[in-house]
């Protein structure tokens, strides 16, 4: 599902995710559990203060955010 994220973008663009937009709800990042970069793509799985654990991928090509939910901490990304 394509959604709004809010990044910190510090030395490098979306360096951070800090918030982002998950059924019409803004969800805070509480913690990146993980983070990998691609040769146009990037993602970050996130814990949220929703208790909720996220996918959040940059598509750079496209200039467009995903998000997916995880059905626990271990279980994508």
């Amino acid at each position: 599902m394509s959604a709004k994220v809010s990044t910190y973008s510090g030395s490098r663009l979306h360096e951070r995710p800090l918030s982002f937009t998950w059924q019409g709800q803004r969800l805070e990042v509480r913690e990146i559990l993980k983070q990998g970069y691609g040769p146009d793509s990037l993602f970050f799985k996130v814990a949220a203060s929703d208790g909720g654990v996220y996918l959040l991928e940059y598509h750079g090509a496209a200039d467009s955010w995903e998000v997916r939910i995880c059905a626990s901490r271990p279980a994508c990304g």
